[in-house]
């Protein structure tokens, strides 16, 4: 028993679209690192589900690329955040029109 293609389509659409409203209505700089591991794992559900019905490693290769892509992306985004509750004492970007000290 295999799942259809399409649940994993719709699965996909639905971590994206949560992702992408996580970043368009949130204010937190914490928020936003977490909507956009969630929209990168929606690509990663698309990459992995087409792998498997072509039967082929490409779209797994390409998966645990984008892995090491959000594991950097999380490493420079705490950075950022260390930067503003330093120099803010918070992490609403909205306070954060300038970045210096």
């Amino acid at each position: 028993m295999t799942v259809p293609m399409n649940y994993y389509l719709v699965l996909s659409a639905a971590v994206f679209c949560i992702g992408l409203f996580g970043i368009l209505t949130r204010r937190n700089a914490l928020m936003f690192l977490i909507s956009v591991e969630l929209m990168l794992n929606a690509a990663n559900i698309n990459l992995i589900a087409f792998s498997y019905f072509h039967g082929n490693l490409t779209g797994q290769v390409f998966a645990l690329f984008t892995i090491g892509l959000a594991a950097a992306e999380v490493a420079i985004g705490i950075g950022i955040i260390l930067v503003l509750v330093r120099n803010f004492r918070d992490v609403d970007v909205r306070k954060a029109t300038t970045m210096r000290w």
